[in-house]
């Protein structure tokens, strides 16, 4: 048993917001390299993803890849970012880390 199983969805959600944090897009270019990134849709809470994630729940997580809600960071989001100088939402779930565009305020 892991230390997941141990833990209900919002102990494990205080937990993972805890590890949330906003990065550079050249912090993270290196593990977009190593193809372990995954892009999260806006509206969708990151933190849902990461403890279905964590909690190794296949279903969900194949609902939400077959949607297009979460996948994998393609180039082209690696080239914005890039040109951009993005910082994003990030949370790791080893061996993987979810990245989510940061919502823009708008002006009133």
């Amino acid at each position: 048993m892991n230390d997941a199983s141990l833990k209900t969805d919002e102990e494990l959600r205080v937990h993972l917001h805890g590890e949330t944090s906003k990065l550079p897009w050249a912090e993270l270019e290196k593990h977009f390299a190593r193809g372990v990134l995954f892009k999260v849709e806006k509206g969708l809470d990151i933190l849902d993803v990461a403890i279905v994630m964590t909690r190794d729940d296949k279903d969900s997580l194949k609902k939400w890849l077959d949607d297009g809600k979460v996948a994998g960071v393609e180039m082209d989001d690696a080239k914005i970012w890039h040109e951009t100088s993005a910082n994003l939402w990030t949370v790791v779930v080893a061996p993987f880390i979810l990245v989510q565009e940061i919502k823009q305020k708008l002006d009133s």
